[in-house]
């Protein structure tokens, strides 16, 4: 291939991805509950600054402000007749910003869940899963996104389908599950079926992995899950900036910038290729992030006690694929 990610991939052997996108466009005023989406036409001076957060902090990689932009979710707010152009716009603007940075950086347009469950325990059909991923995939395209990123999913149907539309509107992709339910995704899948799913795709990612979920340690013990199976598909790792806390009013992160900076050069040790953060990830993390994987060099891979010790206990037991290794007595969480 010789997309824009596969080519700077030729050259390096990390890459940094962005950071949080609601925590940091809660910082600049958007309600709860509000559609992000909308702020690419009405707030698009701050989805550029947004945006420009992770390119001035170093990161090779950032992901558009699309995540809810299919019909399904846009629907909620009676704006579900505005995918292609939101999807466009979003990519456009990122377009900007990445063109305007000097160097190269990889547009990636995130593409969420549709918020729906598929048959047969919800009414989602493949086929209109396919149609949904399809038009935001075709709006994001034309804005100039260099490559699709399908992100926080849970079920593998929903990500055979995003597969099959990325085919249909003929975009690289990325993909990356959700694992937040001790050590699975929502609907049960281990890193070893992700795995396993991935390299049977028709349409297969350049690269897959995990974001979100519940902390750095546990997603991390999912990044170690992946690379056991020995594939060589470069593996994404993008964790939380710690766990979330309810502190006067507001949602707080407790990871600290320096135990981001710790997160960072263990998920490469763990065999991450893509590395960045997720919910509460602000510019700062994102800076001792770069500057961690820039200083340090690699070490040998982690064991879940290293993990542990430097990263705070998992919230689980195990991981779902019969590992029983996790220090237990650890709990307690650091920064």
């Amino acid at each position: 291939m010789t997309d824009a990610l596969t080519r700077l991939l030729a050259d390096r052997d990390w890459l940094m991805a962005d950071g949080a996108t609601g925590t940091n466009l809660f910082n600049m005023g958007l309600g709860a509950g509000d559609p992000p989406e909308l702020w690419n036409v009405d707030e698009p001076d701050k989805i550029r600054t947004l945006y420009s957060y992770a390119v001035n902090a170093g990161s090779d990689l950032f992901l558009t402000n699309s995540f809810g932009g299919n019909a399904s979710r846009l629907k909620l707010h009676d704006a579900q007749h505005r995918v292609r152009e939101l999807n466009r716009v979003a990519a456009e603007l990122g377009r900007e910003v990445a063109d305007a940075s000097g160097r190269t950086v990889i547009v990636a347009g995130s593409v969420g869940p549709t918020g729906d469950i598929m048959v047969p325990m919800g009414s989602l059909t493949h086929e209109s899963a396919v149609e949904m991923f399809h038009e935001q995939a075709e709006g994001l395209k034309e804005g100039g996104a260099d490559v699709l990123w399908l992100e926080t999913i849970s079920a593998p149907e929903e990500y055979r389908a995003a597969a099959e539309a990325f085919a249909l509107a003929g975009m690289p992709w990325c993909g990356t599950m959700s694992f937040d339910t001790a050590g699975r995704t929502m609907m049960g899948m281990t890193s070893a079926d992700m795995v396993k799913m991935v390299e049977k795709l028709p349409n297969p990612p350049i690269a897959y992995g995990a974001n979100c979920g519940v902390g750095a340690s546990d997603l991390l013990r999912t990044v170690l899950g992946f690379a056991a199976q020995g594939t060589e598909r470069p593996i994404i790792s993008k964790g939380n900036a710690g766990i979330p806390k309810y502190v006067e009013g507001h949602i707080h992160y407790d990871g600290t910038p320096e135990l981001m900076g710790e997160y960072a050069v263990l998920a490469r040790d763990c065999g991450a290729t893509f590395i960045g953060g997720c919910c509460g990830t602000m510019p700062e993390h994102l800076e001792k992030m770069h500057e961690a994987l820039s200083t340090r060099p690699r070490g040998p891979r982690p064991t879940l006690d290293e993990i542990a010790e430097k990263l705070g206990g998992f919230s689980s037991a195990t991981d779902g694929t019969g590992d029983e290794e996790p220090a237990r007595r650890r709990t307690r969480r650091r920064g």
